[in-house]
């Protein structure tokens, strides 16, 4: 079983907006805040070489690592909405819902969440 872990940082317009779209689509995830754990930190900027969030990983049910090495960025390229596997950094809401549609949370790629049973609206269609 895997989860979705989101990295980031209470100043970040891109975080909150990147949080709003998983709530909106009922994505469980687990939360880091890199301005508070120095570890999520540097395991951020071993990925991206940055700090650059909202960093998504696609980790083991208990763990913040992604589940499988990232593919590799070319030399000086930016991370930003790049498809890395189970790692994906700085999407905009159209690669965020590619990258979880391809991971299978969500039903398709255009961002139709997977049913949620605690969800009124589901139970009345």
């Amino acid at each position: 079983m895997s989860r979705l872990v989101v990295y980031v940082s209470p100043w970040c317009g891109n975080c909150v907006d990147t949080q709003a779209a998983l709530d909106e689509w009922h994505v469980a995830y687990a939360k880091v805040d890199i301005k508070r754990d120095k570890a999520g930190a540097g395991r951020v900027r071993s990925w991206t070489g940055f700090e650059s969030v909202p960093t998504l990983v696609i980790a083991a049910e208990d763990g913040l690592e992604p589940c499988e090495a990232p593919l590799a960025l070319r030399p000086g390229a930016s991370p930003r909405g790049i498809d890395r596997g189970c790692l994906l950094t700085e999407p905009n809401r159209g690669e965020l819902r590619a990258w979880l549609a391809k991971h299978g949370m969500l039903e398709d790629s255009t961002g139709g969440p997977k049913a949620n049973p605690a969800d009124p609206r589901a139970r009345a269609a």
